[in-house]
């Protein structure tokens, strides 16, 4: 998508701190973390929902899931993590690029809204 932030960062157009690419996803430091350890995983294609993706984004979705267990020791999830998706403006969705919220390093408390 032309303006869509992340599509900029995984054309190469906006510089990331990568910590890992293969053909179907792009994982990066968040520039605003909320936890010790904060990553973003992001499909390589382009949709803003899960109610949106093709069966084909649902495979790389899948790879993305598949991958970042793998990928522990490199960033740091040896003691556990927590996997966000926000889903829309009302769940705090503000890049409208489905990604994965990837968040360890700490202790994690859950305070519902």
């Amino acid at each position: 998508m032309e303006n869509c932030l992340f599509c900029k960062i995984i054309a190469g157009e906006i510089p990331a701190s990568k910590m890992y690419e293969d053909e179907n996803m792009l994982i990066f430091k968040d520039i605003d973390p909320k936890a010790k350890n904060h990553y973003l995983c992001v499909p390589k294609s382009h949709f803003k929902l899960l109610a949106d993706m093709t069966e084909e984004q649902s495979e790389m979705l899948k790879a993305c899931f598949k991958k970042i267990p793998e990928l522990q020791k490199e960033l740091g999830l040896e003691n556990g993590y927590r996997l966000v998706i926000n889903q829309g403006e009302d769940a705090g969705q503000t890049v409208f690029h489905l990604h994965i919220h990837i968040l360890s390093g700490q202790k994690m408390g859950w305070t519902p809204a």
